[in-house]
Parts: C-alpha cells; sequence; structure tokens
C-alpha cells in the first residue's frame, strides 16, 4: 500500500505542474492579470481553435486524474490510519 501512496503522489506532483503550465498557456478573456501580463498583445500560439479546444481537452483530462489522485490519497489515508 506504501508503494501505492508513493506512485499517487509522485502523479500528483507531476499533475499540479502540468496543470500550472497548461492554464498558464490558455487565452485570455479580457481583462484582468491576462492583460497585465502581455495577454493584450496579439499572438498566433493560441489563435487556432483547434489548438485551443485540444488544449482544453488536455487539461480536463489531467485535472480529473488530479482530483482522483488526490481523492485515492485521502482513502488511503483515511483506512492506514484506523
Amino acid at each position: 500500500m506504501e508503494i501505492l501512496q508513493v506512485a499517487l503522489q509522485v502523479v500528483l506532483g507531476i499533475t499540479s505542474l502540468l496543470l500550472t503550465l497548461l492554464i498558464l498557456l490558455h487565452r485570455g478573456r479580457g481583462g484582468g492579470l491576462s492583460d497585465m501580463f502581455g495577454g493584450g498583445v496579439t499572438s498566433n500560439l493560441g489563435a487556432s481553435g483547434v489548438a485551443e479546444r485540444n488544449l482544453n481537452r488536455i487539461t480536463v483530462i489531467l485535472a480529473v486524474i488530479w482530483i482522483t489522485s488526490i481523492v485515492v490519497l485521502g482513502l488511503i489515508t483515511k483506512f492506514n490510519g484506523a
């Protein structure tokens, strides 16, 4: 059980970093902090609709993996402590 816990912690760490990077890659919807850091400048990097949809899909899949690993780690912790 300890190996599973360590593996899930590694998955949690990797998905946390990847989620942070992917969220920062999303195109800003105008105003706020995205314009402060150069989000108002037009860029061809996120111009493609297909690229944006794929980025959304990957972000959602990583978020589901992230949430699942948190729930499973919580259950392991709860039942190991008893």
